[in-house]
C-alpha cells in the first residue's frame, strides 16, 4: 500500500491502528517526506486477500489527515530494500563461499576492521533474504538488519498528483 497523508502527528497511529482493528499484520513499514510539500508517504507491505486490502485503503481514507490510500501488487511498482550484515571478517576472508557470495549477490563491503566487517545489500527481498541465508549458513552472521520497502509506481504520473490536480478543480 502507498499511503500519503498531511504531516501531523499521530498519523501513523490512526493508520496503525486500521490494520490491529482488522488483525492484518504490517511486514514492513517505511515512513518518508513525499516530492509534495508537506505531504508524507507510507509504504506499507501486509499480506492479505485482495478484498482485506481494499477495506483497509477505505478505512485509512477515511481518516481526516489522510489524503489517498492505495494498494499496488509488486508487478505494478518498483521496489528496493537494503539491507546491512555485521560478518566475522576472519570467517569472511577464511571462507572462498562468503567472499563469492558477497560478490555474486552484488552486495559491497562498506567496513572492514579485524573483528568485523560490514556488507550492504540494496535490491529485492529475495535477493536479500538469499545473501543473509548463504552467509549465514556459513556461520559468519553476527547481526542482520533489512529497511522497509521502498517504492514507485510504474505509473507516469503520481496517483496523489491526480487526487490533488483534481480536489484543486473542484475547490475553484
Amino acid at each position: 500500500m502507498i499511503i500519503y497523508s498531511e504531516n501531523f502527528a499521530g498519523i501513523l497511529n490512526q493508520i496503525t491502528a486500521v490494520f490491529t482493528r482488522r488483525q492484518v499484520n504490517i511486514e514492513s513499514l517505511n515512513v518518508c517526506a513525499s516530492s509534495t510539500p508537506g505531504v508524507h508517504k507510507y509504504t506499507i507491505t501486509c499480506n492479505c486477500s485482495e478484498e482485506m486490502v481494499q477495506t483497509l485503503c477505505k478505512q485509512i481514507e477515511k481518516k481526516i489527515d489522510v489524503l489517498q490510500a492505495n494498494y499496488f501488487t509488486d508487478e505494478e511498482i518498483f521496489i528496493m530494500e537494503a539491507c546491512l550484515l555485521k560478518v566475522s571478517t576472519e570467517g569472511l576472508l577464511q571462507n572462498p563461499a562468503a567472499s563469492k557470495a558477497v560478490r555474486h549477490r552484488g552486495a559491497r563491503i562498506v567496513e572492514v576492521n579485524p573483528t568485523f566487517s560490514i556488507i550492504e545489500k540494496k535490491g529485492l527481498t529475495d535477493d536479500i533474504i538469499s545473501l543473509f541465508s548463504e552467509l549465514n549458513a556459513l556461520g559468519i552472521v553476527r547481526q542482520f538488519v533489512r529497511s522497509g520497502r521502498i517504492a514507485v509506481t510504474r505509473d507516469c504520473i503520481e496517483h496523489l498528483d491526480r487526487y490533488l490536480e483534481k480536489r484543486t478543480q473542484q475547490n475553484s
